[in-house]
């Protein structure tokens, strides 16, 4: 029996994985600090202290996942945030 158990956690967390995605903003020299913090509130919901961070992260980094999902959640966000000039992609 606790093989059952064993197994039936392994195919769980394979499926998280497998449809887990992340929508990554890459740094540009074109957007300001304020239209990344806004666009991320707008788009992903983020609260402002969260969009902030997300976009330090960015700056510094070059990068940084801002929301983890399914594709057919993150695909709207990211055309969104293509719409306003923000370079952002699904991993």
């Amino acid at each position: 029996m606790s093989t059952e158990i064993e197994l039936d956690e392994k195919v769980a967390f394979d499926k998280q994985t497998v449809y887990s995605k992340n929508l990554v903003i890459y740094n540009d020299e074109v957007n300001t600090f304020d239209h990344v913090i806004d666009s991320l509130v707008k788009v992903c919901k983020h609260e402002t202290v969260q969009a902030e961070q997300c976009t330090w992260i960015i700056h510094y980094n070059g990068k940084c996942a801002v929301k983890e999902g399914d594709m057919d959640d993150l695909l709207p966000m990211r055309r969104a945030l293509n719409e306003r000039g923000i370079d952002a992609k699904i991993h």
